[in-house]
This record gives C-alpha cells, sequence and structure tokens, in this order.
C-alpha cells in the first residue's frame, strides 16, 4: 500500500475514530499491551537484527536509543498501562452559555484527525505514538528511520492486529513500508488527508520536514537544557546536576550547561567539577570558571551545543538576571531549571524564563510526560502552537462549537 492509500484509510477511520467510545479505546490499549507481553521474543530478534546491521554505522548513543532491552521493553508497557488510567481527553466541555436568545453554545473537546509520526531509531516512539493516538482518538501513520526498521515492523504489526481486535476501524494505525526519503516528501504535501506531522530525530530531520511541510508542523528542534544555581544546599544541588546530565546524556532534556551564581561559585564551583568529573564528564568553562577549576575553555558556539554525550557547558553567571538573559539567549525553549531556596529568585526565573518546561529544585529528566502524570507522549514540543512541552493525549485534541437552538434565526 503505497502513503496516498494510507493516508486516505487513515482519513477515512479517523471520521469513525472521533465517535469511539472511551471503553474501546481502553480495550485496545490493552489487547496491545498483552499483545506486545505474548510477542516479547519475537520483538527482542527483530531488535537484534536492526543492532546488527546499525552497529558499525550509529553512535553509541544512537545505538543506545535504537536498542530494545528488558528495561526498555518494560517501559513501553507500562505507557500502555499509564495512558489507560487516564482519563478520557474527548468530549470535555470547556465551554457552555446560553445566548441571549435562549440558543446553548457548547465548546467540545474533539481529536485532530490524522497525525503523521515521522521518527529516527527510537522504537519507544512505536508504542508511545500509538498509546497517545488510541486514548485521543487519532489515526495514526507512523514512518520510522531504516534503523529500527524490523522492529518498528515487528511492532506496528503486532499493534495493528490487537487494535483491530479491539473493534478500532481499518486505517486507524499502520506503517509507511519502505524507508525512501520521496515517500516522506509525498507524505509532507498530503494535506488533504494528514491534519499534522511530528518529526522525532535530529534537528537535521525536523527542519528539512518544517521547511518542507504543507501540514501543520509539532517540533522540537535542540534541547539546550540549562540548571542555574544560586544559594542552596549544596548536597542537594549535585544530586540533582547529576541526574539532569547522566541519568541519560543522550536525550533532549539532558542537561548540557550549567550556570554557576558568582556569589557561590568560589565554594560550590570545585564541588560540582569534580563531581561531574569523576563520572567521566568532559568540562567546558568560560573564562571566569577557569580561574576556579582547570578545564577546557568553552566557545560560543558551545552555549549553543547539545551535546548528547559525556561534555557539559559550565558558565558563572552574575545573579539570576544574569541567567535568565543566558537562557532566553543560548537556550531551545526545551526545559531549564533553578536550584535555589531563594523565593525572589525562584519567582523571577518563573515568570521569565521563554521555556516550555520551568522546574525548580528538581531534575530535567523529571520534564517528560510519564513524571508529569500525563502517561505517553509523542514528543515535547518547544512550539507555541499547537502544543507545548510535553504532548499527550489532551495536547492531540482540538474543539468543536455546538449550538443547541429552538428554531433560533438570526434577525
Amino acid at each position: 500500500m503505497n502513503i496516498i492509500e494510507l493516508a486516505e484509510k487513515a482519513k477515512e477511520a479517523s471520521y469513525k475514530l472521533a465517535g469511539i467510545s472511551l471503553e474501546t479505546r481502553n480495550k485496545a490499549l490493552k489487547n496491545i499491551y498483552e499483545a506486545l507481553i505474548e510477542n516479547k521474543d519475537k520483538i527482542l530478534e527483530a531488535n537484534k537484527k536492526d543492532i546488527e546491521l546499525s552497529k558499525e554505522v550509529l553512535s553509541e548513543p544512537m545505538l543506545k536509543r535504537l536498542k530494545v532491552d528488558k528495561k526498555v521493553f518494560n517501559y513501553m508497557l507500562k505507557r500502555f498501562q499509564d495512558t489507560i488510567l487516564l482519563p478520557d481527553p474527548l468530549g470535555i466541555i470547556t465551554l457552555h452559555q446560553i445566548n441571549p436568545q435562549g440558543m446553548e453554545v457548547y465548546r467540545k473537546s474533539v481529536p485532530l484527525g490524522v497525525i503523521a509520526m515521522i521518527y529516527e531509531a527510537r522504537p519507544n516512539v512505536s508504542t508511545d505514538a500509538v498509546s497517545v493516538c488510541i486514548k485521543s482518538g487519532n489515526a495514526l501513520i507512523l514512518r520510522g528511520g531504516k534503523e529500527a526498521f524490523n522492529t518498528n515492523i515487528c511492532l506496528v504489526d503486532i499493534m495493528k492486529k490487537a487494535a483491530l481486535n479491539a473493534g478500532m476501524p481499518e486505517g486507524s494505525l499502520d506503517i509507511v513500508g519502505d524507508t525512501n526519503h520521496e515517500t516522506v516528501t509525498e507524505m509532507l504535501k498530503l494535506n488533504d488527508y494528514i491534519d499534522v506531522i511530528i518529526p522525532r530525530g535530529g534537528k537535521g530531520l525536523i527542519k528539512k520536514i518544517s521547511d518542507e511541510s504543507k501540514i501543520p508542523v509539532i517540533k522540537h528542534y535542540d534541547g539546550i537544557c540549562h540548571q542555574y544555581v544560586s544559594t542552596c544546599d549544596y548536597g542537594m544541588a549535585v544530586d540533582v546536576i547529576l541526574n539532569s546530565k547522566l541519568q541519560k546524556v543522550e536525550v533532549c532534556n539532558a542537561l548540557e550547561t550549567l550556570l554557576i551564581d558568582e556569589k557561590i561559585v568560589k565554594d560550590f564551583g570545585p564541588i560540582i567539577c569534580r563531581a561531574l568529573e569523576e563520572k567521566g564528564v568532559k568540562l567546558l568553562g568560560c573564562d571566569r570558571m577557569r580561574e576556579i577549576y582547570p578545564m577546557e575553555k568553552a566557545t560560543e558556539e558551545d552555549y549553543y551545543t547539545e551535546y548528547l554525550s559525556y561534555i557539559l557547558s559550565v558558565k558563572v553567571v552574575d545573579g539570576v538576571r544574569g541567567a535568565i538573559d543566558h537562557i532566553n539567549k543560548y537556550g531551545s525553549h526545551h526545559t531549564d531549571g533553578i536550584i535555589t531556596s531563594d523565593q525572589e529568585q525562584i519567582e523571577m526565573f518563573l515568570n521569565e524564563v521563554d521555556s516550555a518546561s520551568v522546574l525548580v529544585n528538581a531534575s530535567t529528566r523529571l520534564s517528560g510526560g510519564g513524571e508529569y502524570g500525563m502517561g505517553s507522549v509523542v514528543g515535547i514540543s518547544t512550539d507555541k502552537l499547537h502544543a507545548r512541552g510535553p504532548v499527550g493525549p489532551m495536547e492531540l485534541t482540538s474543539y468543536k462549537w455546538i449550538a443547541i437552538g429552538k428554531g433560533n434565526i438570526r434577525k
């Protein structure tokens, strides 16, 4: 089936999905959960094949993203359980009023329609996207990268059968059966069928899709995430910073730049730098930082860089104003945090940092949808329209206006 046929079927399914009950959608999620468990060995075998084909061409961080081990597999399963427990994002009345002529007016949440996901070497994106789109009543077309081709085909075949057995309409879930770039180019023109494109991958992929698409795109570019440290408990600060950077270095909400207030840098700087170096992190610092602790010099370009590796920029800033100005200039509007006990600094930071997620005394790694109680998410958007931050079932809804009259006419 070519991409136009896939898109046509998805569009037809989307009209039916808008009326599918929460009970049926949750049943589909439960069926998929059970089918994944039953087919675990098959999925892991397909992933081993992808790993073997990619180990000579992918970097270590990318291979980590590609691999489905026991931990990743359990994560994929848990996201279905979490999403089942979420409230229904559809049919929510967000406004109800009666006009002077007695006509009732409602605004009700509805699915966006057809979602197309274009993504690289992360098989868990396949399962996350399916759980989010089924819960929100959207049809889904997946187009994964060649690195995870066998894993994705295997996963979607299992999930598609399980969803159909639960009563989901034909065409509500499918995957593009090739990895040709021409197919993506063609997909981006299908605005008559596809309502939203969501790319997941490197900056080059996302920019290409954003530039070429005739369809609205929910995207994020870089995850240049910061922690600013001021007066605080140093032990807590070390724990939060190490977790922000090292819990998973290859992901978009990992820490890339540490900002230390000039008032505490002489005391705290050596403590945190030693802790990071002991964990294998290479430090790149500003001139003021290098006077306090030996490290390589950070360039202007380093502050714009998403390393996704064991590298961290460290800069001394003049108070919370210096931190805010640095983040708003060099950041990617993704996730940024402040570590301090100063309530006035906290309020200023929360109000003026222009990012999708702003955290206080917490790891940047907590800005994913699961940690926010959103179940699965299909990405973390740095856009302001249509969604911002973690994109879960509620973020993949729009609304329609409903007016109920009694023979009302316009005078």
